[in-house]
Parts: structure tokens; C-alpha cells; sequence
């Protein structure tokens, strides 16, 4: 009985297509009763100093089926490193030999096999190899019996050498991300800053989204600190040493408020109406749920790896989810732009609320364009880029987030008239707005409005 080759071909092709780039901690794991044919453990990026560390220990190899062989050859079981750029030669010798074995492979590099274990009954193996070649490489396992089952217990250790000798945990391409998440952390806490004082100096019109939204500059900035520290403590020490955790949690929190203020900013509520309409509130009643499995899936995603099971299925549900927040973000704004639309035609208040709709629609494309941004272009750079260059592409999604405020002094005065038309109700006369339009000519300061949360919130996902 011999394995097809498209058992092989599929699961290469899964894995290595869904892998996303290693944080390449220190990870031991256990495989338990697996029969898969090939497992992949982690991906990373080596340099001319690289070296890869397995250990194996408690190593019981058995049949899941009388007819398959009692003594199964160790020769057929084993680690190998396999690069993107061999994967297809790889993937045609299996295509051409329906009984090849990925470890008889030339454009493998091979680690070893279970004939280089000690003897039962404490099977074990422990050996550092060097990378002679820079690329970036998998790291799987392969099991080429059929109907056998594999357990054991495996501690995989990758890392590049400093010139000073240190080991670098951080694949080459990852290396400089605690540093750039340090300088992100200082922008956003600047963001902060500002956002403060233009509050404090403007409360007679601040709204509750308002301090909602610095809010959600401060759990992004502790996002970040906490992102610089984990990677900082992943690159010395190959641990996290519990920063992971800390991570996770203001991840959750700012990805959840991230989402939940676009909704209500969608909506309007607090500087248009203060209450939600039924259907606005089941909008946000599918997507807090659906946002804490995102978040849940993303954890397992990070803490695990390609190595367990239903790996790649949490990556479906985490890309599923994550879609269908997306289109379910944009109804608000659609209903806004919709109302502001026919109000206009018939309240007698057509120039104000014709600003209104304009500004909606503005969010409306920012949205749209962050959304695409994140979500296919920083992949794309992802998967087009240069492994040595990863981090351009972390740099990128980052900057994307910033860009807007940097244009708030340019667009002070058209902010300045829309806020003030925006601090009053559907209520308002008219009396009202022309004091309010000769109080602006008086006002030195940057009133926070909806158009200014629109670009600052452009830079907290």
C-alpha cells in the first residue's frame, strides 16, 4: 500500500501557503498518535550565521492497522528543512513517482531520521545544525509509512548569531520590529497627547465618541509597547517571558473599541443623535461576538503553530470573521449617508446637512481604503517581499494608520466650521448657527469633530 501523491502534494502546498512568518520562540510541543504525512513546525529566515536546534525525546513509533508493516523502517521517518524556491522540485518529484518520499529528496536539506535515535526504550535525539545557505526555510516532519503513527515530544530552537555572538531569536527580516514597534508606540502616545489637549481646550463640544476614541489611543499605544517588549524579550531570550499575555489582552480591547467606534461614528451617535436605532444596535450585537472569536482564533493562531491539527482551520475562521466584520462596518455609514440624503430634502436645512453627507461620505472612503489597505495590500507586501525585508511591510500597515493626522493643519478651517455645524442638534435654529459662524472667526483653537476622528481613527487598527 502506497501514499498518493496528492496526500503530499496537499498538504505542502496547505501548510506552506498558509504559514505566516515565524516569531521563532524557543517552542516545545507534544505530537501525540499523528499519522499525518508531512507536519510542518515553523518557518524562519536565516542569515549566513543561522542555526536550527532539535531535540526529540519519548519516541514511539506504531501501526494503526494489522496489515501495515510490525517494524517499520526509521529510515522513512524524519526532519527536514525545505526553502519556498525547492518546494515546486520537491512537488514534481512526487508528481513523477507515486512512491517517492519527500526525505529521498535532493533539494531537501536533510537533519536526520529516527535511525539516528538511541535506542528504545528512552528514544531520543539531540543535535544543532548550521545553515550554510541564507534563505528562508520550513521546518517539517515527515512520516512516509503508511497507516503509522508517530508520538513524541520535540523542542525546536532557531536563531541567527549576532556579530557579537548572540543569539538572535527573530528571523532575519523580523529583527528590527521591537524597535519600530518602539518608535510606533511614541508616535501614537504623541497622537494622544494632542488629542487630550485639543479635548480639554474644546469641552463645551466634546462628545462621549470623542472620549471614546482617546481611549482608543491609549489601548493602542499599550498595544504597541507591550507588541516592542514581547518581540524584544522573543529576540534575546527566545521567550516572551509573559509579555505575550499582556499583548493579547490589549489587543483584544483595542480591536474590539476599534470597531465598535467605527460603528458608532457610522451611525452618529452622540454628535447627531444620542441613541442607537434597532438595527444599528444588532449591528453591534453580531460584531462584539464575532470580533471576541477573531480575537480568540488569533490567540490559538500565535500561541500554537502549523504543527497542531486544526491549524489551519482556525485560520479560515479568523480570515471568515474578520471578512464579515468588515462588510458589516460599512452598513451604518450607508444608512447615514442615506437619511442625511433625504433629510436634506426636507427639513429647509439643505447646506447644513449637505456638509453633514459630504463628510459622511468622506469616512465612508477612508474606511473602504483602510480596510483594502490592511487587508490585501500589507499581504500582498507580505508575500512579495524579500524575507530579509519583512519588516518593511509591518512598517507600512503602521504608517498607513498614521498618514491622516499628519494632515490636520492643512484642513483646520474646513474642520473648524463642519464641528461647529456638527455641536448642534437637529434641534438647532438657525440664530444659534450664525453665532456659532461668527464665534469660528474668534476660536484659535481645533475643535474635535467627526472629520478629525475619522483620521485618527484611520491609525489605531
Amino acid at each position: 500500500m502506497t501514499k498518493t501523491p496528492l496526500t503530499v502534494v496537499a498538504f505542502l502546498l496547505l501548510f506552506l501557503a498558509a504559514i505566516p512568518p515565524s516569531t521563532a520562540e524557543i517552542k516545545s510541543l507534544a505530537i501525540s498518535d499523528d499519522a499525518r504525512p508531512m507536519i510542518l513546525f515553523e518557518k524562519f529566515g536565516f542569515t549566513h550565521t543561522g542555526h536550527v536546534t532539535i531535540s526529540v525525546s519519548s519516541v514511539s513509533v506504531a501501526s494503526s492497522s494489522s496489515s501495515s508493516d510490525p517494524n517499520p523502517d526509521p529510515s522513512r521517518l524524519g526532519f527536514f528543512l525545505l526553502s519556498e524556491e525547492s518546494l515546486l522540485q520537491v512537488l514534481l518529484e512526487i508528481q513523477q513517482n507515486s512512491r517517492f518520499c519527500v526525505l529521498d529528496s535532493h533539494y531537501v536539506t536533510h537533519l536526520f531520521t529516527f535511525r539516528d535515535l538511541s535506542p528504545p526504550p528512552n528514544s531520543r535525539f539531540n543535535q544543532s545544525y548550521p545553515v550554510t545557505s541564507p534563505n528562508e526555510y520550513s521546518l517539517f516532519f515527515a512520516n512516509c509509512l503508511p497507516e503509522t503513527k508517530v508520538s513524541m515530544a520535540v523542542r525546536t530552537e532557531m536563531y541567527n548569531r549576532d556579530p557579537n555572538g548572540s543569539k538572535d531569536y527573530l528571523p532575519a527580516g523580523s529583527t528590527q520590529l521591537p524597535s519600530l514597534y518602539s518608535f510606533f508606540f511614541l508616535s501614537y502616545l504623541a497622537f494622544l497627547t494632542y488629542w487630550s489637549y485639543t479635548c480639554w481646550t474644546n469641552k463645551r463640544v466634546v462628545h462621549r465618541i470623542h472620549l471614546l476614541m482617546a481611549g482608543l489611543l491609549l489601548i493602542k499605544s499599550l498595544n504597541l509597547i507591550c507588541a516592542a517588549e514581547d518581540k524584544h524579550y522573543v529576540k534575546v531570550t527566545g521567550t516572551p517571558h509573559g509579555w505575550d499575555i499582556l499583548f493579547y489582552i490589549f489587543q483584544f480591547i483595542r480591536v474590539v473599541l476599534l470597531f465598535t467606534v467605527i460603528i458608532l461614528i457610522g451611525t452618529g451617535w452622540s454628535f447627531l443623535k444620542p441613541f442607537l436605532q434597532e438595527k444599528e444596535k444588532n449591528v453591534l450585537i453580531i460584531v462584539i461576538p464575532l470580533q471576541v472569536l477573531a480575537n480568540i482564533a488569533s490567540i490559538v493562531i500565535g500561541e500554537t503553530g502549523p504543527f497542531i491539527k486544526d491549524w489551519v482551520t482556525w485560520n479560515q475562521v479568523f480570515l471568515l470573521v474578520d471578512i464579515i466584520c468588515c462588510c458589516a462596518i460599512i452598513f451604518p455609514i450607508v444608512w447615514s449617508i442615506r437619511a442625511l440624503r433625504e433629510t436634506s430634502k426636507t427639513d429647509g436645512k439643505a447646506a447644513r446637512n449637505l456638509s453633514k453627507l459630504t463628510l459622511f461620505r468622506q469616512f465612508y472612503i477612508v474606511v473602504i481604503g483602510y480596510l483594502y489597505f490592511t487587508r490585501i495590500v500589507v499581504f500582498a507586501l507580505k508575500t512579495i517581499a524579500a524575507y530579509k525585508y519583512r519588516w518593511v511591510s509591518f512598517a507600512a500597515e503602521e504608517i498607513k494608520r498614521q498618514e491622516a493626522p499628519l494632515q490636520k493643519a492643512r484642513e483646520a478651517y474646513s474642520i473648524l466650521k463642519i464641528a461647529i455645524a456638527s455641536s448642534c442638534d437637529v434641534s438647532c435654529d438657525d440664530k444659534v448657527l450664525v453665532g456659532l459662524q461668527v464665534h469660528q472667526e474668534e476660536e484659535s483653537n481645533t475643535l474635535p469633530h467627526l472629520k478629525t476622528s475619522r483620521y485618527l481613527l484611520m491609525t489605531i487598527r
